[in-house]
Order: structure tokens, then C-alpha cells, then sequence
């Protein structure tokens, strides 16, 4: 009896599954789907949704070749079947073939856009699949087709297509030269007017496959709108919308609008993303610690002080339901338009000499940096999970990046005067916690060793600072 084992194919992603079947005298008995265990061999965790049983009584019963728009599990309960697949997703590897005859002991991952045929060798055969969607009739207007004798891919069928048994809509269907490749999902970027929104635009410019969407067309903040729109051609979603007054936040209708954004809006994405079986990267912040802690790592506890943070936490934990998720958590976010950085050299040129505090240790995160390590985790594909991402470098305060600016900018870096938190906002007459001033956290900085790992390479902040106020 075979052990339960997965075998890659030349096709990628097209899987070989060993599976153990127990006989005896009064027949035989598998587990044709075991989603615990497949998975621990290597299986993708594809979340099926339907299961369909095609009977064919004879011998030579040939269909096929169809590349359909979701992934699919196929073995025989009963009888033997030779099986065919065909690459028709665009990329290299488009027109590869692969054949391999399935029995009890086989079990076989299409995944969606790769043709599926088969031909029965031992008959009754009783063919089966499971879906992760659900068949309808505008699904199948998106299926892409392969005639079955196609030159190029040359199945050898053991048994000749003209003596097999086959529909005439199969024999129809177009060569491989004839074949429109069929294309990647679709990636959604929601909070497109943002600074990180902005910054993935620029960077994906030349990317088709890629939709920006902004409040005006997504208020996720709004379950009609959120109802209203149509999230099927996604296989990636990515979330840089979010309600950022951290200030604001602290007041009545201002922590009733972060509650919506943050956590509302982020639940209705998580559903949509779960229902395409979509992977959805989620923005976090530094915010959802309380900044006791020096440097902070992707496992610490959560522990935020204020109504911002606790919703950006809790989007986190809704988020990290997904089975496939990144989670990038930054800190001091710097992009395109009005931020610290700018209203810095703003001040320097000016001829202003501000008070910053001292008291708030961490790094800047520029949104070029942002949206390139997000395309990296989509490229590279490492575990789901929580990964920092900020520049690198010595921490400093927001008074010590403030000297920065001023010298950079060519000024005397004497003009920033360091004050703390609590004399900055006393000036003010105002408090952290006192309703209009959100309590922030004294130590920001990001443990970075998880993301480089995966071959990502940080800038450090003041070479990412000299770029972005020279650029």
C-alpha cells in the first residue's frame, strides 16, 4: 500500500497525489479527501466547494481538453482513467503537456486555467472532482478549450480519438495556436487615493492585470457599497484603505468612523477575499503596541493604547482568519503629499524652528519601500503571516529625524528644538488621553529580520530620507 504522498509535475502546480488504499476480500477503502492531512504533504489548501461525479460506462470515453476558472481535485472511485492536462495559463510554461493514468490509488490538483481531459481505460469508470466554486453558466462562458488532437502537445491516447467515443462539441474545439492564453486573476488595490495607494500605482503603472479603486468606487466603510461591487476577478486583494486621524479618532463620531473603516470595512474585505479565495495583504501599524517594548517583533503581543490602535489591532486579528494572508505591519509612514518629512523642509525653508518631541523612538517608512516589499511577499509568496516592514538603521526620535531634514535641506539643524510629549501638547493646554490628543507609543521601531529573510532588502532611513527629499 502506497504512503500519502505529493508529486510536482512539469505543468506547475499540477500535483501527483499517492494515496493509501486498504483491501481485503470484501473490496477496498481510502480517504479520497483528507484536507489535514494532503495539506502537511503539501497540498494547496484550495477550500473545495463542490463535488461532481462523472459515470461512464464504456470503454474509450474521451472529454476534454477544458481549462476551467477554479482549481480541482480529481481521482476514480471506480475503473481507471489515462488523464491529460495541458498548460493554458499565460507565461512560460504555457502549451506544456503532462498525462498520467489515474486509478483508486491516484489523486490529481489541477490548478485553475491548466485543461483537463481524460479517457476511460477500464470501464464502469466512475470519475470524480472536487471544485473550490460553484458551477454556473456564466462560470462556464469562461472556460478556455483544447482540441483534444492538437499537434503541438501530442497526448499519446492509448486509445486512437478516431475509435474513442467523444462529443462534437469537443471536436470543435481550437488548436493550440488558435488559444488565447488565459490570464492571471486580477489584482485589487483598495484605497488607491492614499499615500500607499498612490505609491502601488506608480510602481504597477505598466501592470494591466492590476484595478486601483478609491472610496468613491469602495467605501468599505459601507456595506452597501462593499455589497455593490465585484470582487470575482480577484485573486489578490490588497487593503491600503484605512482610517488614519489618529487624533480624531479619540472623539465620539471620530471612533465610530475608525471603527468602521478599520474594523467593519476590514471584516467585509476579509469576507470577499475568503469567498474568491483571494490572498489579501493588510497595512498594520506600530500603533497596536504600547511602545514599552524597544524593538518590536511580528509575535509580540498586541497591547495598543489608543482607539486607533486597538482598531487597527483588531483588523489584524479579523485579517489573520484568512487562511491566505500578509499582514504588513509599518511605522511612520512617509509618501507622497503632506507628512512630517515635508512639513519639516516646509518649516526649515520658512525660516520656522519648531519644537518636535524627543520621547517617540522609531523609524520612517517610505511608501516607495512599502509598495516594493509588498510586491516582493506577492512574488516570493512566503508563509501567511505578519510581516514589519520600515527602513532600517539607527531609531531615532521624531526630533532627531527632524535635524535630519533641516541638514539635509541645508540648514542648521540647531533650529529643532527636542521637547517631551507631555510639555509639546501642554503648550496647547492638552494632554495624550484627554479626548483630543490619542496616546502614542514611546518605542515604534520593527524587528526587520523576518521580511529579510525572505530576501527583501531594507534601506536604511536616512538613505531612504536624502533620496526622498533630493527626489
Amino acid at each position: 500500500m502506497a504512503e500519502l504522498a505529493v508529486h510536482e509535475t512539469p505543468i506547475p502546480g499540477l500535483l501527483v497525489l499517492d494515496l493509501p488504499v486498504h483491501g481485503d476480500a470484501r473490496g477496498w477503502f481510502k480517504e479520497n479527501w483528507q484536507r489535514e492531512k494532503m495539506l502537511a504533504v503539501g497540498l494547496p489548501d484550495f477550500q473545495p466547494v463542490q463535488n461532481n461525479i462523472s459515470f461512464n460506462q464504456a470503454v474509450g470515453v474521451t472529454r476534454g481538453l477544458h481549462a476551467e476558472p477554479w482549481d480541482k481535485y480529481i481521482s476514480v472511485a471506480t475503473g481507471k482513467v489515462f488523464g491529460a492536462w495541458v498548460d493554458l495559463r499565460e507565461g512560460e510554461s504555457f502549451g506544456t503537456a503532462y498525462w498520467h493514468e489515474i486509478t483508486p490509488e491516484t489523486a490529481i490538483f489541477v490548478p485553475r486555467g491548466v485543461a483537463n481531459a481524460f479517457q476511460t481505460l477500464q470501464a464502469p469508470a466512475a470519475y470524480t472532482y472536487l471544485v473550490n466554486d460553484h458551477w454556473s453558466a456564466a462560470a462556464q462562458a469562461q472556460y478556455t478549450f483544447l482540441n483534444l488532437a492538437d499537434e503541438t502537445v501530442a497526448i499519446p491516447w492509448p486509445i486512437p480519438l478516431e475509435q474513442a467515443e467523444l462529443s462534437a462539441k469537443d471536436l470543435a474545439h481550437p488548436r493550440l495556436a488558435e488559444v488565447t492564453p488565459v490570464p492571471p486573476r486580477r489584482t485589487l488595490v483598495v484605497g488607491a487615493n492614499g499615500q500607499l495607494g498612490r505609491a502601488l500605482a506608480k510602481r504597477w503603472a505598466d501592470r494591466p492585470d492590476v484595478d486601483f479603486v478609491g472610496r468613491d468606487r469602495l467605501d468599505i466603510a459601507s456595506a452597501e457599497s462593499v455589497g455593490d461591487f465585484d470582487f470575482a476577478p480577484y485573486g489578490v486583494i490588497v487593503n491600503a484603505a484605512a482610517y488614519t486621524a489618529v487624533d480624531l479618532a479619540e472623539t465620539p463620531q471620530g471612533r465610530r468612523d475608525a471603527w468602521a473603516t478599520n474594523v467593519d470595512g476590514v471584516a467585509r474585505l476579509v469576507e470577499a477575499a475568503r469567498a474568491q479565495r483571494a490572498t489579501m495583504v493588510h497595512v498594520s501599524s506600530d500603533y497596536v503596541f504600547d511602545g514599552t517594548i524597544e524593538v518590536h517583533t511580528e509575535d509580540e503581543p498586541l497591547s495598543p493604547l489608543g482607539v486607533y490602535g486597538q482598531t487597527k489591532a483588531a483588523g489584524d486579528r479579523l485579517a489573520q482568519i484568512l487562511p491566505d494572508h500578509y499582514i504588513v505591519r509599518t511605522s511612520w509612514v512617509i509618501g507622497e503629499g503632506k507628512n512630517f518629512v515635508s512639513t519639516m523642509k516646509n518649516l526649515a525653508e520658512r525660516g520656522i524652528d519648531p519644537s518636535v518631541v524627543d520621547d517617540q523612538i522609531g523609524r520612517l517608512t517610505f511608501t516607495d519601500d512599502l509598495a516594493a516589499g509588498i510586491e516582493h511577499l506577492l512574488a516570493v509568496r512566503p508563509a501567511a503571516g505578519v510581516y514589519n516592514l520600515s527602513a532600517a538603521g539607527e531609531p531615532l526620535s521624531w526630533a532627531g529625524i527632524a535635524k535630519q531634514v533641516f541638514a539635509l535641506a541645508g540648514h542648521d539643524s540647531e533650529r529643532v528644538t527636542p521637547v517631551a510629549t507631555a510639555d509639546y501638547y501642554a503648550v496647547q493646554g492638552r494632554a495624550e488621553g484627554d479626548g483630543t490628543i490619542a496616546p502614542r507609543p514611546r518605542g515604534s521601531a520593527l524587528d526587520l529580520a523576518r521580511l529579510e529573510a525572505t530576501g527583501f532588502a531594507v534601506r536604511d532611513q536616512l538613505v531612504a530620507l536624502e533620496a526622498y527629499l533630493r527626489d
